[in-house]
C-alpha cells in the first residue's frame, strides 16, 4: 500500500492501490468514459461533508476517528479553484491506541476540473509527512521536492479524484461498466477504474438512502486484500454524497459514514428518512 494515511485511507483508496499504469495498461479494461472536462453537478462551494470512521473485529464495531470534506472557492493565479479540503483525526478516546491528525488539499480549476496542485499533510503515531505537488497541464509535468515527472494529460490526485467520481453519469452505465482514469501519488502515475454495481437502498445511522453502488480498484496491501473488494455508497441523486465505505482489510473491516451535509448544490432526494 502506498504511503497514504490509514486513517483517511478508505477514501482515497479508491484512487490508490493499483499498479503503476505502465503494468496496468496491459490489463483489458471496458472504456466507458473519458476527457478531461466533465460537467460538474454535483457539489458547489460551501459544501461541507462530515463521516466517521469505524472498525469491526469479531462483529465488534469501534468507532475510532471523524473527519470532514470541505469545499471553497478562491482565486488561483488568476484561475477561478475549488480548494477542497479533507482532514480526518482520531476520536480521544481511541488514541490510546492510534493517534492521527491528517489533511489533504487540492486546488482544482473551475473550467477544467483538473488539478493545479494537491498537498498532504499527516501525522500518524509519530510518522510525519509533508508534500505537495503542482501540476504543469501545459506540460503534462508534475513537480514534486523530488523532481519532475511525466503524466497523462488527464490526470488527478487522490482528492481530485473523489470528486471526479462524484461527477460521473452513472445512470448511463451498465451494472458491470468500468469508469478509467489515471492518478498521481507518490512520484508515479496509476490507472485506476471504478466499476459501477447498480442501485440500492441501505440503512446508516443518519438514515435510509437510496444509493449508487460502486466498487473501485485496490490491490493487496498492509491491511487491505486488495481486489474489489471496497464497496462505495454514493446517494442516487445528483449530488452523489458518499454515505458509506466498507472494505475487509487483514482481520475485521473498515467503515467510513457519512454523519452530516450542508451547503450542497442540489436538494438530498435520495434521504428516504432520516432516524
Amino acid at each position: 500500500m502506498k504511503t497514504l494515511s490509514l486513517f483517511l485511507v478508505p477514501f482515497f483508496m479508491l484512487f490508490t492501490g493499483s499498479k503503476p499504469a505502465t503494468e496496468a495498461a496491459s490489463r483489458p479494461a471496458t472504456v466507458v468514459a473519458g476527457g478531461c472536462a466533465i460537467p460538474n453537478t454535483a457539489f458547489q462551494a460551501g459544501e461541507k461533508v462530515g463521516f466517521t470512521v469505524g472498525y469491526s473485529v469479531a462483529g465488534a464495531f469501534v468507532p475510532a476517528g471523524s473527519g470532514s470534506f470541505v469545499i471553497t472557492s478562491i482565486k488561483w493565479n488568476g484561475r477561478s479553484v475549488y480548494h477542497i479540503t479533507g482532514t480526518g483525526r482520531t476520536l480521544s478516546s481511541y488514541e490510546w491506541a492510534y493517534k492521527a491528525n491528517d489533511t489533504y488539499e487540492t486546488f482544482i480549476d473551475v473550467e477544467t476540473f483538473q488539478p493545479l496542485q494537491f498537498v498532504r499533510n499527516i501525522n500518524e503515531g509519530g510518522y510525519k509527512k509533508y508534500q505537495k505537488v503542482s501540476f504543469d497541464k501545459t506540460a503534462n509535468t508534475a513537480i514534486t521536492n523530488e523532481g519532475v515527472f511525466p503524466v497523462p494529460p488527464c490526470v488527478h490526485d487522490v482528492v481530485s479524484s473523489v470528486f471526479y467520481a462524484r461527477n460521473v453519469d452513472y445512470n448511463s452505465l451498465k451494472p458491470g461498466d468500468k469508469v478509467p482514469f489515471s492518478v498521481f501519488l507518490d512520484n508515479e502515475v496509476f490507472n485506476m477504474y471504478i466499476r459501477y454495481m447498480g442501485k440500492e437502498t441501505i440503512n446508516t445511522k443518519y438514515g435510509k438512502f437510496k444509493t449508487i453502488r460502486i466498487q473501485p480498484l485496490t490491490i493487496k496491501g498492509t491491511i487491505f486484500e486488495g481486489g474489489e473488494k471496497m464497496v462505495v455508497w454514493v446517494t442516487d441523486d445528483a449530488n452523489r454524497v458518499p454515505v458509506r465505505v466498507e472494505s475487509p482489510i487483514i482481520v475485521g473491516k473498515v467503515r467510513i459514514d457519512m454523519t452530516s451535509f450542508q451547503g450542497l448544490k442540489n436538494p438530498m432526494t435520495a434521504l428516504i428518512k432520516k432516524h
